[in-house]
């Protein structure tokens, strides 16, 4: 879908892209990585001729896009940056509108597409429609940015640096979105990052450049797994098995907990333990599913079953979610000094458990697999 062959871009004396052949296939995320300086937004400009190469040749669809009006080419490729650059003067609506307008899209078909785009990168049509960018978070605005991208439903999607402005909580937010949405859609992206967690985490094959030229380029797993040379390797750290649980979900590897209602304790308790003498931790949740607190069965027993026995908890803060990586619901257990954590929906409702042993089971599993 993407291919560049023998590319070359220079500023004077300096090759800012050298030679690079770099083949990305349909429904591929390619992301491309490197030190500041590697040549990577350069790359990204080349593909939708923001800058037009000195030597070789682009191709998108296999059509070589030296061959197309460079607004023509544009509206074909959807293009995210890390300041988003919104309309100011325009709401969200009419920020997604401009590329289905310059198609000459009905309004009724273009009134259908945002109201779509705003639910897929989870916001509210009603409640976001009508409002301007500088009433918006920078999350939000990051994913109005995206939709904005996608309004035209494009094959090719250009990102550059999408989520660098962002702060870490959303960016895990908009990296676990991004890989939702890029399930459901299989567009063909080429994505910049400086963050090498962010590769790992949401690529199918990763592009290391160092000085304009490409070093390795492979799926995570082998990169994390067999470096090239002594650069990639420096480059992906020591810490490489840690890294690669940023490829898995929480989801992956919890399991069922166990949650008493606060409705229903301390007598939902009592019955549990008469059945499953050997359950130690139990969730406390409020009718609608949310976590309250904690209980270890011992403590339950030592205060005869008074409230004194839960820990009460504020669930957003110490549960993580279902959709976040293992290496973050790590991250959350050495920080708060635990060994087992609440697993949430998008909701806040708590649908399982995860502990360290889990966590150390795929660990373990990677570790024999990079063995073999």
């Amino acid at each position: 879908m993407i291919e560049l062959r023998s590319v070359t871009k220079k500023y004077g004396d300096r090759s800012a892209v050298k030679d690079l052949t770099l083949r990305i296939t349909g429904g591929e995320v390619c992301v491309l990585i490197g030190p500041s300086g590697c040549g990577k937004s350069t790359t990204i400009k080349l593909v939708n001729r923001m800058l037009e190469p000195d030597e070789g040749l682009i191709f998108v669809n296999g059509k070589n896009v030296a061959h197309s009006r460079p607004e023509d080419l544009r509206r074909r490729i959807g293009y995210v940056i890390q300041y988003i650059g919104l309309f100011p003067h325009m709401t969200v609506a009419e920020n997604i509108a401009v590329v289905p307008k310059l198609l000459s899209w009905e309004r009724q078909k273009i009134a259908a597409r945002v109201d779509e785009l705003l639910h897929m990168v989870g916001l509210d049509p009603g409640e976001y429609r009508e409002k301007y960018p500088h009433e918006l978070s920078g999350g939000e605005a990051q994913r109005i940015g995206v939709a904005r991208a996608l309004a035209s439903d494009p094959p090719v999607l250009l990102m550059d640096e999408p989520f660098g402005a962002v702060d870490p909580l959303n960016r895990e937010i908009l990296q676990a979105e991004f890989i939702k949405i890029q399930k459901e859609l299989k567009k063909t992206v080429l994505f910049v990052t400086h963050d090498l967690d962010e590769a790992i985490r949401i690529a199918d094959r990763v592009a290391l450049m160092r000085d304009g030229a490409l070093v390795q380029h492979e799926t995570p797993e082998n990169i994390l797994a067999h470096p090239l040379n002594r650069f990639v390797h420096d480059f992906v750290g020591t810490d490489r098995a840690l890294k690669r649980l940023s490829r898995f979900s929480v989801s992956k590897a919890m399991r069922e907990g166990y949650t008493v209602s606060v409705t229903e304790y301390p007598a939902r308790v009592e019955h549990m333990l008469k059945r499953d003498s050997w359950i130690r931790f139990i969730w406390i949740v409020d009718e609608r599913g949310m976590l309250r607190g904690w209980l270890d069965t011992r403590d339950f027993v030592a205060f005869g079953g008074s409230e004194e026995a839960v820990t009460e908890l504020q669930g957003a803060r110490f549960g993580v979610r279902e959709d976040a990586t293992l290496r973050e619901a790590l991250s959350r257990m050495l920080a708060e000094g635990v060994k087992l954590l609440p697993v949430l929906d998008r909701n806040g409702r708590v649908v399982g458990e995860i502990g360290l042993k889990d966590i150390e089971k795929v660990t373990e599993e990677v570790t024999d697999r990079w063995k073999d």
